[in-house]
């Protein structure tokens, strides 16, 4: 099982339409790809950044599974959250293993 994690910072002005949507859209839609078993959204409290500073995390069964999101999805998830909050949301993303 891998998890992806992506990093979000946002202007506080933006915040709360932010919220709704992914909520309400981006999450559901990239659930729907079915490439991640389960997710996760979560606030940073203790966060260093400017504005307000988020993390979803997804679950992938496997490595092929993540693949495949990136190779049929990522881009246009990318796209979306940059093209409707233009210059005001950064965002990064790791890939952890879980072990034990």
């Amino acid at each position: 099982m891998l998890l992806f994690n992506v990093t979000i910072i946002v202007d506080e002005n933006s915040a709360a339409d932010f919220l709704s949507w992914m909520k309400q859209n981006h999450i559901p839609q990239l659930m729907e790809t079915d490439c991640f078993v389960s997710h996760r959204f979560l606030q940073i409290k203790d966060s260093p950044n400017e504005g307000l500073s988020f993390c979803v995390q997804f679950i992938a069964e496997d490595e092929a599974a993540h693949q495949r999101f990136l190779d049929l999805h990522e881009q246009a998830f990318i796209a979306a959250m940059y093209n409707r909050y233009p210059q005001k949301l950064v965002t990064f993303s790791t890939l952890m293993e879980f072990v034990g």
